[in-house]
């Protein structure tokens, strides 16, 4: 199903009512956060969201900032390159940006997937459901479900994805109810089922909960 999230104001309050309607862990948790800022980047490409991520796959965000801005930098006179352009450069150039192989890899096969009709445009995703999509570029070298769940949440806009093996997620929850484990990927997606139609914002706040 695709839904895209609204963003207004009076739609965040909703969810977080709906949130906060469960238990008293999730009461207070909303309470002691506030308000939901999630943020999403609706203009950008399918292509252009899934470099980016790959960019700063396990690493601290400063270094994949360094790593990024110097890449763009290849690109004068372009916010971001093509497919087309990305293909066309040197290898050993865009290895010198401090890709290591197996990113560099991943978005060079991310480029000719976009060229060759795989990573659909914005408008096409947009018409996509959301485990359609996610079987179609799960299929490509590097990008895993974590990754289009990023898509889906901060490029399509989509309100009720829930990336259950995402660690921030499962411990987040674990924090919330206290519990000794984090719960499995499994798991979470079967807890994550009662967060409908409002899972993106779940996964906020869950990014959110206090480490001690």
């Amino acid at each position: 199903m695709t839904v895209a999230a609204d963003l207004s104001d009076e739609a965040y309050t909703r969810a977080a009512d709906f949130l906060a309607s469960l238990d008293d862990d999730w009461a207070r948790h909303i309470a002691a956060i506030g308000p939901c800022r999630h943020a999403a980047k609706p203009a950008r490409e399918p292509y252009e969201a899934l470099v980016r991520a790959i960019a700063y796959q396990q690493l601290h965000a400063k270094a994949g900032d360094a790593i990024l801005e110097r890449f763009l930098a290849l690109y004068p006179g372009v916010s971001f390159p093509s497919p087309a352009q990305v293909l066309a450069t040197d290898d050993a150039a865009q290895r010198s940006c401090g890709f290591s192989a197996t990113k560099l890899a991943t978005i060079r096969g991310i480029a000719q997937a976009a060229l060759d009709g795989v990573v659909p445009t914005r408008d096409a995703a947009l018409a996509m459901p959301d485990e359609t999509l996610i079987d179609r570029l799960v299929t490509l070298r590097g990008v895993g479900r974590w990754t289009v769940e990023m898509l889906l949440i901060y490029t399509l806009e989509r309100s009720d994805i829930l990336p259950a093996d995402d660690f921030g997620v499962r411990d987040g929850y674990r924090r919330l109810k206290r519990l000794e484990t984090m719960p499995t990927r499994k798991q979470m997606a079967d807890i994550g089922r009662a967060w409908s139609p409002y899972r993106t914002i779940a996964a906020w706040y869950l990014w959110r909960m206090p480490t001690k």
